[in-house]
């Protein structure tokens, strides 16, 4: 299992599931039963969801009275996502060289004299 505290969050981002919970308590905090209305599982696998989460500093949970309720915590979606910024940096970069490839060679394509295909000359 994962030690350090990055490879922790993205092993618990890694489920679908725990993506759609975390998607849903961004409206607001949300009870168990709640959070496993959408789904077809049961009671304690959102439980078990919910764990993750939380153990991933990604929830956390409290209980009033009877009900437990769960609420986001920003805090490591932000490492999360520091960490990729400097790929998407890296992408942007990268992107932006084929853009002005593509451009390249579309305007070299466009400059030549209209050369008949093999098909149009076949055709007559």
């Amino acid at each position: 299992m994962a030690t350090d505290r990055l490879s922790t969050i993205f092993a618990a981002l890694a489920d679908p599931t725990r993506r759609a919970i975390l998607t849903r308590l961004s409206e607001g905090d949300a009870t168990v039963t709640e959070l496993a209305e959408p789904f077809s599982i049961s009671l304690p696998a959102i439980s078990r969801h919910l764990k993750v989460l939380e153990q991933a500093g990604l929830i956390s949970r409290s209980r009033s009275a009877q009900w437990r309720s769960s609420t986001l915590e920003a805090g490591p979606l932000k490492e999360a996502t520091d960490w990729m910024e400097r790929y998407r940096k890296f992408w942007d970069v990268n992107f932006d060289r084929l853009d002005a490839h593509l451009k390249r060679v579309q305007e070299q394509q466009s400059n030549r004299p209209n050369k008949p295909t093999d098909t149009e000359r076949n055709l007559t």
